[in-house]
Formats: C-alpha cells, structure tokens, sequence
C-alpha cells in the first residue's frame, strides 16, 4: 500500500514538471565544468547561493545515480557527473582516485561508443587530455577539493548541463528501454503486471539521522533476510520501473521542505492522490511554529482561526464541488525513522481528506485549553511531545532530544485515526509536573508553571478522549475553569492554586513557592501535604493587608473543599491528571478579567 502510494504521487507529479523521468534524478550539483565546443576549459562555474556553511547548490536533472558499496565501489561511476575523484581523479597521482577517474571514462565510452553530440564529444576531449592545469589553478579549485561535492560538465553556449541536452536524454532514455529485456520477467508486487524485479534499490535520501549516503526501505543485504536461493531484490520483486516511481516519490517528498516535518524521530512526509488544500495547511497545521509566531502576533492568531476555518470547509459534503476541496480524495502520512542500515516504517496512515480533516479538528477540540495570548491557539506535535520530555536550561519548555522514540508515532497515529491517545503520554506528562521545578522562561524572563500550556492540554486530551472513548462516568472535563466539578483530584488542584494564590499574597517577591516544596505530594498523597498547608494558609491569610481581599480568598477555599470530609490518602494516575488541570485552570482564572 505504501509503495502503491508513492507510485501513485510519482505519476502525479510527473503529469507536471520538476520531476525527473524514468532513468534520471534530481541532484544537487555544486560545481560545473564550463568547455566550448572544442573541450577547452573556460570556466568553474559555483551554483551554491548563501552564505558560509548555509551555502545550497543548486538542483540539476541528472543520470540515475549509480549504488556503490564495498571493496570494489571505485569500479561504479555515475554517469557525466561525480565527486572530482571520479570526475577529474583528483588527488593527482593517487591510484584510488586514478581508478575512480578510469571507472568514469570507461562508462562514458561506453555508453556513448560513437558520439554525435556536441556536448558528449566536448567532454570526452577534455577528459582524455588529462590536462588540467588551467581548472586546478582557478579560484574555486582547493574549495571544490575540500567540499568533495558533485561536478558536472556544461558547454559555455548552454544553460543546461551536457547531461540535459534533448539529444543526450533522448539517446539516455533509448538505453534504458532496450536495456529492460536484459532480465528475467516476474509479475511485479506494486502494479501486478510483468517487469524486470530491481536488484537493489535506490536510496533514500533525507530520512533524520541515517547515512548521508541513504537507506533503503526494501533490502535484503544478508543470507539471514534471504529464502528459496533468492538474493536481495528479488525476494520481494518489484518491477524496475515501480522501484524508480516510488523511490523518486519518496525522495522528492523527502526534499521538499513544504511535504515534509519532523515528528520525534520520525521524518514525516504527506500527500494527497490529486491536488487538494488540505495539502497546503497540514504542515502548518503540526509542525513547529515559526519563531515570530510564537509572538504575540494578531496575524498568527487570524491565521490560526483560518485553519479552522479551512478544516470546517473540507468537513463540509458541499465542499465536494470543487475538486481541491473533495472531502473523498485519499490522503496519506508516512513517519519513517533510522533503523540500522535500514529505514523503518514508524507509522503509516491513509484515509479520505474528509475524515482526516474530522480527525485533525477533534484533536485540537481535545487539546484545546485557556492560556495566555502569547501562545498560538492550536500546538504542533512537537510541542505536546516536548512537554513530556525533561526540560534544560537551553529547553525550559522540554529537551526535543528526550522525546521517547516510540511516542511520536504513538501520538501522530492517535491524531490522525481519531483513537485514544497513548496511555503512557499521561504518565510522562503528569511526571514532569511532580518533577519538574520553577524555571525562567526565556522569552519572557518571567518564572515559569510546572504545568505550563502544552502539558496540561495533553493531559487534558488524553483525560477527554479516554472518557468518551470507555465511557467513564467521571465529568467530562472542559477549555476553562469549572466550579461544578466535583472530582476530587479536580478540586484538590484548585484548593492547591488557590492556597499558593494565598502565599503569594502574603509574600510578595518569593522566589519559591509552595509549589515547588509541595506540588509532588499534593497532587500524590493529598492527606500529608494539605494537612501541613491548610495550617499553613491561616498563617498566610493573617499577613494579607487587604482584609477583604483576605476573605474572598478564605471563602474561595471554603466552596472549594465544602464536602471535603478527609483529604485521600493518594489519588491514582488519573486523578493526578485531573489535579494538574485543576490547578491549571484556577491559576489561569486569577490572570483573567472578570467582565460583568
């Protein structure tokens, strides 16, 4: 299904354009070798733009690359283009690179026996000079050696490489079609017709944390992973030209930063089978937020709004008029993580836009919770998965590099099908409000909640989709504070906010609060910590000036723990997450204006 998929998006994408066709590669190409028609050296042309190490070359269509590996790897070359060992046999002198640069001629002759293109003829008399005096002292030259990055040739007259000249793809692609019936035919896993089954497959490029050369999905690299004599690709037999749909789908996918974000340790990609707009906000939708819209931004907040606004449109059956708003159109998410010498699958998920986009809405219903202007109104993945993780002096808000492997999918898979969340997202974001102490925050310099926005909008959405899920007969719990909710771990959090409230009163400019002495065994083992802090808030009360305001407070705890007989003596995991939203919600309703 997955590579069916990917398949699918190669063809749409190659009814467009900026997609190689079959047998060529998109492939960034830092430096370019400038001939005339003579094959005379004229020039090193550098394609990067940027500056210093944010220096991006260029993308150019080039041949296939060529899979190396092993002892004899000098013996592939790739195709017009390489790194200058191959290219130009650089260092001088050196055998390992002499090989490499013999490899790269004894490909080109024999790919082009009898040459008649300009370009092809200029490369090969260049080449077989071996006179590189004039590139070596040019300006780029110890640059290029030092990157090591990809060289290729064009002619001065041109602007394209000699490898996209019509006549050189046309003759290219005329190679490869004759070159299919070189195998044996097998029916092919993707399409289910007869083809050529791919040996190996090509890489894939992009994935977080994998070798800068690529993995492979499909890979059968040892006699262990091999049955009935069959040898790598060949025990999973897909058809040549499957294997270069699916690997350049996904590769493209990979490298374009509006199809891609990062998901714990899962590089996640998605697409729709035709044009459709959920394509166009669902990055926005759950990757992290830029920087500047972390700000108090009224353009963020407008564009939040919007999103809803779009996803409403797509929910609608109305919507079905126009083709980028079809609620039926497939849509799929792919999470793919490092796994060895491979690339694991760590979710996969398809379905309609419709109920994609009905899912994407109940999980910011579910996750949403009152909080301060400065936050964005829906949080990215990361930022609920960063508010299980520990935090650091660099990541008040949670260290993204603690994030427990497995719970991004867990989570993304959770999102997308509608499901419970996992159950061990609770656990870890409750432990982190017990553990975690008072910290500044770094963009406002002000102290920071052990239950700050993200964290208890987990908890909160976890508490909620579990109860409508297993129908609970707990009070389902909601975006602001509720005074009729008779929890006991609810109310115990608010008492807890309430008395902090109190303190904080009393003693204006404390550095440490109850909170950070008492919020582990209040919301754990109410009946130690309360017992200690309801004799101690009477001490705190009598410090405020402000009579008046000293009973309003006093009578707030009054409502709080009126049919409270005995405070427990331990609430359970649940209960712990109750009390972290409790708490959370009457800190928030002592910062918000009571309007008449």
């Amino acid at each position: 299904m997955i590579l069916q998929a990917l398949a699918g998006y190669y063809d749409r994408l190659s009814a467009g354009s900026g997609i190689a066709q079959e047998g060529f590669q998109s492939k960034d190409i830092p430096f370019v070798i400038v001939l005339d028609d003579g094959g005379n050296f004229i020039d090193l042309w550098d394609t990067r733009e940027g500056e210093g190490k944010k220096k991006k070359a260029r993308a150019f269509i080039v041949p296939r690359e060529s899979k190396r590996s092993g002892t004899n790897a000098w013996k592939i070359a790739n195709l017009l283009w390489d790194n200058p060992g191959y290219v130009l046999g650089v260092p001088f002198g050196d055998d390992k690179a002499l090989k490499q640069h013999q490899s790269f001629m004894d490909l080109l002759h024999s790919t082009f026996p009898q040459p008649t293109d300009v370009g092809i003829t200029s490369v090969i008399a260049y080449l077989s000079r071996m006179n590189f005096s004039k590139i070596s002292t040019h300006p780029l030259w110890d640059e290029m050696v030092e990157a090591k990055g990809n060289l290729s040739f064009k002619l001065v007259k041109d602007t394209c490489l000699v490898c996209e000249r019509p006549t050189v793809i046309t003759l290219l692609t005329l190679n490869a079609t004759l070159e299919e019936g070189d195998g044996i035919l097998q029916t092919c896993m993707i399409t289910g017709e007869q083809d050529v089954p791919a040996c190996l497959h090509a890489s894939i490029k992009g994935v977080y944390n994998t070798n800068s050369t690529g993995a492979n999905i499909v890979s059968f690299n040892l006699s262990a992973f091999e049955s009935y004599g069959k040898t790598q690709g060949f025990n999973a037999p897909i058809g040549r030209k499957s294997e270069f749909r699916y690997t350049t789908a996904l590769n493209a996918l990979l490298k374009n930063p509006l199809r891609r974000f990062q998901v714990g340790d899962a590089s996640t990609v998605f697409w729709a089978e035709k044009d459709n707009k959920l394509e166009e906000v669902f990055l926005e939708l759950f990757a992290e937020p830029a920087k500047d819209k972390a700000s108090k931004d009224s353009s963020s907040l407008a564009s939040d709004q919007d999103h809803r606004d779009l996803l409403a449109l797509i929910r609608s059956p109305q919507s079905a008029a126009s083709p980028e708003l079809d609620p039926n159109t497939r849509f799929y998410v792919l999470g793919l993580a490092p796994n060895a010498a491979r690339i694991a699958v760590r979710f996969w998920y398809a379905a309609k836009v419709g109920e994609v986009a009905d899912n994407i809405a109940l999980h910011f219903d579910d996750t949403a919770i009152i909080h301060s202007s400065i936050f964005r109104k829906t949080l990215s993945i990361k930022e609920l998965l960063k508010a299980t993780a520990p935090s650091t002096s660099k990541h008040p808000y949670g260290d993204p590099e603690k994030i427990l492997p497995n719970m991004a999918g867990d989570l993304m898979k959770a999102v997308l099908a509608g499901t419970p969340y996992p159950h061990t997202l609770l656990a870890l974001a409750v432990g982190r409000c017990r553990a975690e102490q008072s910290k500044k925050d770094s963009r406002t310099g002000k102290q920071m909640e052990n239950v700050p926005y993200a964290r208890v909008a987990i908890i909160k959405a976890v508490l909620v989709r579990q109860s409508r899920f297993f129908n609970t007969q707990e009070k389902e719990i909601g975006m602001s504070l509720d005074t009729s909710n008779t929890n006991i771990g609810y109310r115990l959090g608010r008492l807890f906010a309430v008395l902090e409230k109190v303190q904080e009163e009393a003693s204006p400019g404390l550095n440490a609060t109850i909170r950070d002495r008492f919020y582990g065994s209040a919301s754990g083992t109410p009946v130690v910590a309360f017992s200690h802090l309801m004799k101690l808030k009477n001490h705190h009360l009598a410090k405020i000036e402000n009579k008046g305001r000293a009973i309003n407070l006093e009578r707030l705890i009054g409502e709080i723990v009126d049919g409270i007989n005995d405070f427990p003596s331990h609430l359970d995991l649940h209960d712990q997450g109750r009390f972290a939203v409790g708490y959370y919600h009457q800190r928030q309703n002592f910062f918000t204006k009571n309007e008449q």
